[in-house]
C-alpha cells in the first residue's frame, strides 16, 4: 500500500500543466509548484487569474491520474480473484 502511494505521488509529480492566456504563460508541475512564468505587458489581476487557472488544471490532472491508478489497481485485484 505504501509503495502504491509512493508510485502515485511520483506519477503525479512528474506531470506538467502549461497554461497560456492574455500574454502570460505558466508551467506548473503536478506537485503544484510553478516551474516557469512568462509575462508580456500584463496587469497583476490577470497574472493571479492565470496562476489560479493553472493550479485548477493541475488539480484536475491529479484527480484523473489518481482515478486512473485506482482503476488499474481494481482491475488487477479483480483479475487476481478470477485466477
Amino acid at each position: 500500500m505504501i509503495a502504491d502511494a509512493y508510485s502515485l505521488r511520483k506519477a503525479i509529480e512528474s506531470e506538467i500543466v502549461e497554461v497560456e492566456e492574455n500574454g502570460i504563460k505558466i508551467i506548473i508541475g503536478g506537485d503544484l509548484k510553478i516551474k516557469e512564468i512568462s509575462l508580456k505587458n500584463t496587469k497583476d489581476n490577470i497574472l493571479k487569474d492565470v496562476i489560479n487557472n493553472a493550479i485548477r488544471k493541475a488539480q484536475e490532472m491529479m484527480v484523473l491520474k489518481m482515478k486512473e491508478m485506482v482503476d488499474l489497481k481494481s482491475i488487477s485485484q479483480e483479475n487476481q480473484k478470477n485466477i
